[in-house]
């Protein structure tokens, strides 16, 4: 039940037309609240989820990937544009708009200071995040911190906020935005806007689309994200007449514990110990190479890897020289002082997992093991290979680590230009329409995944729809 003062705000919301409604109350959507509010627009943020749980997955998140050519407080040495495009062009294959991304690139050096401006603090990178202290500068106190900050100078700065509140459905007139729906409880409203800018999210929570996509497969799938991004406004941008880009089955998709609750698990249920042993899948064999690259750029494909395998079920496996050199997850792992036993408690075939693990020792060939580089130790002869960090699994105790894929967010997206205008099928931008954050990430990342990123995209482009909509507003 709303408190009086929350009845007498969605009152006078409803009764305004506002110049800029924000539908989203994560990193992209109040970094545009705030821009546009700063540009002298009056400007409401709608947020579907309750005050204490509001924010999208920015709650969950750590940090956001900065360009810089020397370094610069939390940040070491210097991370140029070139190396920056070429790691995004790696990890995506070519699947995104270059002239888009280095936009967003570009404007990653000046971040900081605008969010500092706002309230946000940084710190250095700590133990078990060292392979991003040259590209991603870590929140003080994390997502939760950051929001808290958004939300005080938003409101400061007079943005106000509906909660509780979410969007099913938009009214256009030809190619101008006119009037949204909202839903509490059994009643719906129509609030109106002179511009609109949505920052609500992919379609991850939303487990019909998933199947949609995926098949059956999508059963078995963890949202590590929020339970509120159900993507209907993504839905319905595109039924209005929004071109739209991306492959529905593509997304930042994690391998997290399997443990993890349907919901909302967040940072803490990620596994990081693959790249330090093997993976099996439920017949107790390897199918992708663990030591391909540094995990921060390789972490979001193993979601995907795992979706793959029989049952949507893995296992990371580590012996003692591993533990201590990961971020533990939530969750301890089985431990045995036997492979066999290890097997028995991970519901593998001990025969078939000793076997696995003979194989992948016999074939190591090891060099001088530096966590930290993309050393030498490596495998020799051996389907799937090794390429970096491989030694041998031969000192007790053992450890096992259950995997299913957890769903971040979505790629499936809207078509953005760089002003953040919301593109229709006709191939003009709609008039007053704009997008930022995962709703539209998908023009930028048609696959894979760079650690940070998608809080910098939302970052660079929840300014530019905030300022632009205030424009087109007043």
């Amino acid at each position: 039940m709303l408190t009086s003062r929350y009845k007498e705000a969605f009152i006078s919301a409803r009764e305004k037309t506002w110049d800029v409604l924000v539908l989203g109350g994560g990193n992209a959507g109040l970094c545009a609240a705030i821009s546009a509010r700063r540009a002298g627009a009056s400007v409401l943020v709608v947020e579907s989820a309750p005050k204490d749980f509001r924010g999208g997955n920015s709650r969950h998140t750590r940090n956001l990937r900065c360009m810089h050519d020397a370094p610069q407080d939390v940040l070491t040495g210097a991370y140029p544009e070139e190396e920056f495009w070429q790691d995004l062009l790696k990890v995506t294959g070519g699947r995104t708009d270059e002239r888009l991304a280095r936009m967003v690139i570009r404007s990653s050096a000046s971040c900081r200071d605008w969010m500092r401006a706002h309230g946000v603090r940084f710190q250095p990178s700590l133990g078990g995040t060292l392979h991003l202290s040259r590209t991603n500068a870590f929140f003080l106190g994390g997502g939760k911190a950051l929001l808290n900050a958004y939300y005080r100078a938003a409101e400061g700065l007079g943005v106000e906020v509906l909660y509780e509140r979410e969007a099913v459905g938009l009214e256009f007139e030809q190619d101008r935005f006119v009037a949204v729906t909202v839903k509490h409880l059994d009643r719906q409203d129509t609030l109106r806007a002179r511009a609109l800018v949505v920052a609500s999210g992919g379609f991850e929570s939303n487990l019909e689309w998933l199947r949609e996509a995926w098949g059956p497969t999508a059963d078995n799938f963890l949202i590590r994200g929020t339970p509120y991004n159900k993507g209907r406004m993504l839905r319905a941008l595109i039924d209005a007449g929004a071109q739209s880009i991306g492959d529905p089955t593509q997304g930042h998709c994690v391998a997290i514990d399997a443990r993890s609750p349907k919901f909302d698990g967040g940072i803490v249920t990620r596994v990081d110990a693959v790249s330090l042993g093997i993976v099996v899948n439920r017949d107790a064999k390897r199918f992708y190479d663990e030591g391909e690259e540094f995990w921060p750029k390789r972490y979001a494909i193993w979601g995907r890897l795992v979706a793959g395998q029989p049952g949507q079920i893995a296992h990371a496996i580590v012996d003692a020289k591993a533990m201590g050199r990961f971020i533990p997850p939530v969750y301890p792992p089985l431990q045995a002082m036997t492979i066999a036993e290890l097997a028995a408690k991970s519901s593998l075939d001990p025969e078939q997992l000793e076997s696995t693990i003979a194989t992948f020792n016999a074939a190591v060939r090891e060099g001088t093991f530096d966590h930290t580089v993309l050393d030498d130790c490596a495998t020799e002869g051996l389907t799937p290979p090794k390429t970096h960090w491989a030694r041998k699994i031969d000192t007790p105790p053992y450890f096992a680590y259950p995997l299913r894929p957890g769903i971040t967010f979505t790629y499936l997206s809207v078509v953005v230009d760089e002003r953040a205008r919301v593109r229709m099928r006709g191939g003009d931008p709609a008039k007053n329409v704009f997008a930022a954050g995962e709703v539209m990430a998908g023009n930028i990342l048609g696959q894979g995944y760079v650690g940070g990123f998608g809080m910098t995209i939302g970052t660079v482009f929840g300014r530019i729809a905030g300022h632009e909509a205030a424009r087109v507003a007043r």
